[in-house]
Parts: C-alpha cells; sequence; structure tokens
C-alpha cells in the first residue's frame, strides 16, 4: 500500500510510521480545506478550480467600495467554474439591509451559497445599518435567507480593536444556536505555528462542538506577507521575529507554509475527535499561485 509517496509494511519504524501518519493527515487538511480569491482574480477561476477537489470553498473577501452586485457575480462565477463559494459579510461595509438582504436571498437560491463568513469590517464607522457582526445574527436575516452555516473570525494573537472577543464569541454561539444555524472558527494566520495551535487547543476545552479551520499564510512575498500581517493584528510574532533580527525575519516569513502545514497535523493526530477539520489558505491575491501549491502537497 502506498499514500503521499511513502510505502507502509509490516517492519516500518516507529519513525517512519510516524511520518506516513503526519503527511496523510496533512493531506486531509488541505483536501478539507478552503482558499480565498480576490475578486480581481476572477478570470483566473477557472485554473484555481482545475487545481483543487470539487467544490473546493472559496472565500470572496469584501473590499471596500465594492457593490454587492459586483460579488454576486463573483459568486456565480465562482459556482460556474465548479467551486463552493463563500463570500466574506462585513457589517459596517452593508450600506442597506434591503439590498443585502435580497443579496443573500439571491446568492442562496440561484448560486447554491449556504455559508458565509460573517465579520465586523475593517471601516472605522459604519456605513449602514450595522455596527458589527452580531447586530446581523440578531436581525435573523442569515438564517431567514437560507443561510446555513457561518464561520467566524479566530484571532491566535488577540485583535488590536477588539477587546471583548469571549464575549463576543460566546453571544454567537448563542445566536447560532437559537437560529438553527452552524458555526465554525476560521483563524487568523500567525508567524508563529504555536499560537495558532494553543488557540485550537483552548477552544477545543472551552467550544468541543466548533470546528476549526486553522489558517495558514500562503506561498507569498514577504514584504507583502508583513504588510498584511501588519493590518490583520498578527504583528505580535511579527514585532518577535524582527527582535532575533531581519535576516531571520526574512527567513521566516518567506518559509514554505509547510512547517504550519505539520504542526496543525502533529496537533490533530494528538486529539482524536480533531476540532481542526481543516486549513484556510491565505493567497494575498496569488489565488493561482496558492492552488498550485496547494494541489503539489495533495
Amino acid at each position: 500500500m502506498e499514500a503521499s509517496g511513502f510505502s507502509m509494511n509490516p517492519m516500518s519504524s516507529p519513525a517512519s510510521a510516524t511520518e506516513l501518519g503526519l503527511q496523510a493527515r496533512v493531506t486531509e487538511l488541505l483536501v478539507a480545506g478552503s482558499l480565498e480569491i480576490s475578486p480581481r482574480e476572477l478570470h483566473r477561476a477557472g485554473e484555481v478550480a482545475a487545481l483543487l477537489p470539487t467544490t473546493t470553498c472559496v472565500y470572496l473577501p469584501s473590499l471596500p467600495g465594492l457593490p454587492l452586485a459586483r460579488t454576486l457575480e463573483a459568486v456565480a462565477a465562482l459556482r460556474a467554474a465548479g467551486l463552493d463559494p463563500v463570500p466574506h459579510v462585513s457589517a459596517r461595509r452593508i450600506l442597506n439591509g434591503d439590498e443585502f438582504r435580497a443579496f443573500l436571498k439571491e446568492a442562496v437560491a440561484k448560486h447554491g451559497v449556504h455559508r458565509v463568513l460573517l465579520l465586523g469590517g475593517d471601516e472605522p464607522k459604519p456605513k449602514g445599518p450595522f455596527a458589527d457582526s452580531l447586530e446581523i445574527l440578531e436581525s435573523g436575516l442569515l438564517a431567514d435567507s437560507g443561510i446555513r452555516e457561518i464561520g467566524v473570525a479566530g484571532y491566535p494573537e488577540g485583535h488590536p480593536r477588539i477587546s471583548n472577543l469571549a464575549e463576543s464569541f460566546e453571544r454567537k454561539r448563542k445566536l447560532t444556536s437559537e437560529q438553527g444555524l452552524g458555526m465554525y472558527v476560521v483563524t487568523q494566520f500567525s508567524f508563529s505555528p504555536n499560537r495558532v495551535v494553543e488557540f485550537c487547543a483552548r477552544l477545543a476545552r472551552s467550544a468541543p462542538d466548533v470546528s476549526i479551520y486553522a489558517g495558514v499564510a500562503g506561498p507569498t512575498d514577504p514584504v507583502a506577507l508583513a504588510r498584511y500581517a501588519q493590518r490583520c493584528g498578527v504583528s505580535v510574532s511579527l514585532r518577535a521575529l524582527r527582535t532575533l533580527g531581519s535576516g531571520i525575519a526574512r527567513l521566516v516569513t518567506n518559509a514554505d507554509p509547510r512547517e504550519q502545514l505539520t504542526a496543525l497535523a502533529r496537533y490533530s493526530l494528538q486529539r482524536e475527535p480533531s476540532n481542526v477539520v481543516g486549513v484556510h489558505l491565505y493567497s494575498f491575491g496569488g489565488a493561482l499561485k496558492t492552488a498550485s501549491w496547494m494541489r503539489e502537497l495533495i
């Protein structure tokens, strides 16, 4: 029997059996995983789909100023390519409640959208009726429109502008349960694999029923990655790397994400059943490159 390029036989050493198990789990996490694609990359949707397992979840980030009509076109393009579109819903960027309701209903009815990633959004002030993601949940709009599951953000390093993360998380769990919605977590990436693993372990203790898609930074330019990290609250581990010297920081930020995947695979093997059900690859505008990297490992 062969798997992931390794052969197994009754005389396999413990080390080789462990390595085989890690390789198999890495593959499982990728096959069950997801990635994001910028609306600006939709012309590559077919190429991305050709590299990934059928109906892989592909997330559509919410961009400032992008009309919901354009987001709907992007959802349609991903579904047409054979992918499973998951639009980001950024509460403070929603301009009009009725328009948002119409968007959800059409996304569900015409394009099979069944989950969204629910976020507050990076706007300093609401542009419309919703001040945060909890207000969207409280409105009942998601369940009424046919959405069956929501993703919420998890922050292994905390968030520079959100102080009540634990309270907000528990409120979301209660609301989704009351409305018959499923709920899972998509974590922000970190430059420290241990921080993500520790976050997953804490959540397994406090909310064992909540599945996690662990965020991993896909292969990308280290300068772009550092810039994105500063915007997304990953500066804790970034600052820690910089104290070791710029050479080491460049080396680590440009490292192959395999190290992160191996750490997550090891954690999930040690905890059965594991609350980490897959990985989420942040592509930073390089969805095709990220999909190619995923395909290589799968």
